[in-house]
């Protein structure tokens, strides 16, 4: 989805993705998720941009869960991630043209 390999990735930030005027607003929220335990985004889907390798903007949606260890505590969190960009881009074309 992203065009980088496995190696390209493993160990890398999830800035690798994130345009840049974004990751302030992504860091602070992950930050508030990961101290809380608490995000709407199990339940609703989040809209967000993203960058495959090639520089090329892509439309993500996804949603969060949270993993927690045996004390309940927020160990990490996974994410089951879609591409939207074609439906993206049509309603975009849609809107423009007033259909």
């Amino acid at each position: 989805m992203f065009g980088y390999s496995a190696a390209d990735a493993i160990g890398q930030s999830l800035d690798l993705i994130i345009p840049e005027r974004f990751r302030p607003r992504h860091w602070a929220g992950y930050r508030a998720v990961m101290s809380t335990g608490i995000t709407r985004y199990g339940r609703e889907l989040l809209a967000v941009p993203a960058m495959r390798k090639d520089s090329r903007r892509i439309s993500l949606e996804f949603s969060i869960v949270l993993l927690r260890d045996d004390g309940g505590d927020v160990a990490g969190a996974g994410a089951i991630i879609r591409d939207v960009t074609a439906r993206w881009e049509r309603e975009r074309a849609a809107r423009t043209s007033g259909g």
